[in-house]
């Protein structure tokens, strides 16, 4: 019997060696557009350490106005994301009368002002309350006073879940049918199809125009100022009148309000490329 020879070592070809993969795609780089956030900041500082009075003065002033914007646009979106999403189900709700009071609720919403919504809970709710604590005979309904920064996010959250429901109902209906189908098919009831297969996919879907959202109630944050809530708008008011600056006054107002916009733009631009399906 003849002996077999070892087989020949196999020797690569150093031309088809491939490289290493590597990790970093394009889309995670660092997003350019900080460097217009890190200019508006740069441009208060400066205003705020060379001209001290009056542009510093409006910044201690009118501090506590920023976190008062910020608590009501940030519960105010918290409601809405929930009142929304309860909106959205109703307009595609297969049960006529949900499905009537959502498109109804949703329709007269979007046809009112804000502003004269927010002006309805402050000056016409509490009126409503007060009447019908007096027919009812309770005392605490007689007496009920308004809270401005309650009214105000109450206004906002009403208002503004008409506008995500349509969102909402947006990215749902644009998933495939085929994933509900599919769904049902392994044996998920409609809630949870929705749970676990369509919603996870509709909110990657509509994670722009949320951030949209979030953006236009944090500049209609400002309408609060009207119904005594003493936002960043009020308080700018407020030292406009004490020292008849109004051009300083709403230039440091306007870069502040730009500052907050942009940096929750780029905020949510990160959670999109967080969030983003290869394709």
């Amino acid at each position: 019997m003849e002996k077999q020879e070892p087989p020949p070592p196999i020797v690569l070809d150093p031309t088809l060696v491939h490289e290493p993969v590597t990790t970093t795609r394009p889309n995670q780089r660092i997003d350019p557009w900080w460097a217009l956030v890190a200019a508006i900041v740069g441009t208060i500082i400066f205003l705020a350490t060379t001209i001290p009075d009056p542009y510093r003065r409006i910044l201690v002033f009118v501090q506590d106005g920023i976190g008062v914007s910020l608590m009501v646009t940030v519960v105010s979106f918290v409601i809405v994301l929930v009142g929304g999403l309860v909106g959205g189900l109703g307009r595609l709700s297969k049960n006529w009368l949900i499905h009537g009071i959502a498109t109804l609720y949703v329709e007269i919403i979007r046809g009112i002002p804000a502003l004269v919504q927010l002006f309805f809970w402050y000056f016409s709710f509490p009126s409503i309350v007060q009447g019908l604590g007096q027919v009812l005979n309770i005392p605490a309904l007689q007496n009920y006073l308004a809270n401005p920064v309650g009214m105000a996010i109450l206004g906002l959250s009403f208002c503004y879940s008409a506008y995500m429901s349509e969102v909402y109902r947006a990215g749902i209906q644009s998933i495939a049918k085929g994933q509900m189908e599919a769904a049902r098919s392994l044996g998920m009831n409609y809630v949870q199809s929705m749970r676990y297969v369509i919603l996870p996919q509709a909110v990657r879907v509509i994670l722009p125009p949320v951030g949209n959202e979030f953006i236009s109630l944090l500049k209609d944050s400002s309408l609060v100022s009207v119904v005594a809530v003493a936002d960043l708008t009020r308080r700018g008011r407020e030292f406009m009148s004490s020292t008849f600056t109004p051009v300083e006054t709403w230039t440091m107002i306007a870069l502040l309000y730009l500052t907050l916009t942009l940096f929750s733009a780029r905020i949510v631009t990160w959670i999109e490329r967080k969030t983003r399906m290869e394709r």
